[in-house]
This record gives structure tokens, C-alpha cells and sequence, in this order.
């Protein structure tokens, strides 16, 4: 199986990029929790991850 996917922003927290990637037809994604240029990432809202969790598209195969 290929896994088809791409970048996407977390600015608007993890729900909202698994929507997005559902949109497009994702099997997969990639996403930074900053700016690798520097800054800080936000503190994790366990809400917005227990919610994304929840989609049915999304398989939880691995993170690195």
C-alpha cells in the first residue's frame, strides 16, 4: 500500500489537519510542531488530540 500525503500546517490544531488531509484524499501526513527556524511550539490541547483521534479515516500507524 502507498501512503499519500503531504506537509501540513498545525496552526489550527490537529483535528483540523486530519480534516484537511481527509479532504484531499490523504493516507498520511507530515506536520511540524514549529517553526523549524526557530520559536517555541504551542502546548498540546489533549481535547484536539483525543477529537483526531476519533476520525475514522485516520489508521495510526506509526510517527517519527
Amino acid at each position: 500500500m502507498f501512503y499519500i500525503g503531504c506537509h501540513l500546517s498545525s496552526a489550527k490544531g490537529f483535528l483540523a489537519m486530519g480534516k484537511d488531509a481527509e479532504k484531499i484524499g490523504a493516507t498520511t501526513f507530515q506536520f511540524f510542531t514549529r517553526n523549524p527556524r526557530g520559536g517555541s511550539a504551542k502546548p498540546l490541547d489533549h481535547e484536539d488530540i483525543a477529537a483526531f483521534l476519533k476520525l475514522k479515516w485516520w489508521p495510526m500507524r506509526h510517527t517519527h
